[in-house]
């Protein structure tokens, strides 16, 4: 069975310590009363990593910890200290509260950032440089999967060194697969320039765990062409509404029910903080538009 969760970042919460964030209560009762019984971390720290106080919320909220992200820069050997601590934080965490889905995304580079959703101009790291980047992540990978006992999924992310579909094939190529597969994320592998679905149609037996996002096409090519900052897109509203942007997601739905795939996907509507949306009203539109197309355990 597909079963739908939401995500913190669905309300604006990107990093732990950001005083625009709302209160993690908040997040929980928000997307309980949006009818979703699962939820996601969101950056360690943002929600008490004391595990009494944390389990008694969900069970309170009816809540579901469904997984966990770090998002930290894998591709800055100096800040390793930094990935290590986030790593090890987020899978106690995880353990904690039977979660399972541990997901490692590259976080946004200055290299690479002025050339998200434009794979052609990209800078490229060179041999050496990707050998370490890529260890960095097996290594994590590792940790997840056999000191913990998760599974752990790679994440592409727009404005990182591990955005284009070219950057994933490779490093799925060079990772066993039994530490390492694939959080699959419709809206970021769109804004990357390429076909979700047919991404799908290759990789679906290593797909683990799915994040649904949209992307609104109008923006994305405004802010490919004008080289927009990621967190500017967001505040433009690349991230659309499930079902309002160029994401197919019947197509989606269907090469998912034809793998057989059982578990938790989960929205992310990633949005300014301070923007004029509504979060709760936006996960309720995307859970029934996923109801609406067939997905019977939104």
């Amino acid at each position: 069975m597909i079963k739908i969760g939401n995500a913190p970042c669905s309300w604006g919460v990107e990093w732990a310590d950001d005083p625009r964030n709302p209160n993690w209560r908040k997040v929980l009762q928000e997307n309980a009363d949006a009818g979703y019984t699962g939820i996601e971390l969101g950056p360690v720290g943002f929600m008490p990593e004391d595990p009494t106080i944390l389990g008694e919320a969900l069970e309170e909220y009816g809540q579901e910890l469904i997984g966990g992200v770090v998002f930290r820069p894998f591709h800055d050997a100096a800040q390793w200290d930094d990935v290590l601590d986030g790593a090890v934080r987020t899978c106690k965490a995880l353990t904690a509260h039977g979660a399972k889905h541990l997901v490692l995304i590259d976080s946004i580079a200055e290299r690479r950032a002025p050339t998200a959703g434009r794979a052609s101009e990209a800078v490229q790291m060179d041999k050496a440089e990707w050998t370490a980047f890529r260890d960095r992540i097996t290594t994590i990978a590792k940790l997840g999967a056999e000191e913990y006992g998760l599974t752990v999924g790679i994440h592409a992310h727009a404005g990182g060194f591990m955005d284009f579909e070219p950057e994933l094939d490779r490093l799925l190529s060079e990772v066993d697969e039994n530490i390492l597969k694939i959080c699959f994320d419709t809206g970021h592998h769109s804004y990357a320039g390429f076909d979700p679905v047919a991404f799908m149609d290759r990789f679906i037996d290593r797909i683990s765990y799915m994040h649904f996002k949209d992307i609104d096409p109008v923006v994305k090519a405004e802010v490919v062409k004008n080289r927009t900052d990621f967190y500017d897109a967001c505040a433009q509203g690349i991230f659309c509404n499930l079902g309002d942007g160029d994401v197919d997601f019947p197509a989606v739905r269907a090469k998912l029910e034809a793998a057989g795939f059982n578990g938790w996907c989960t929205v992310e509507q990633d949005c300014d903080p301070e923007g004029d949306t509504s979060p709760i009203a936006d996960a309720k539109l995307n859970r029934a538009y996923l109801q609406s197309i067939g997905f019977t355990g939104a």
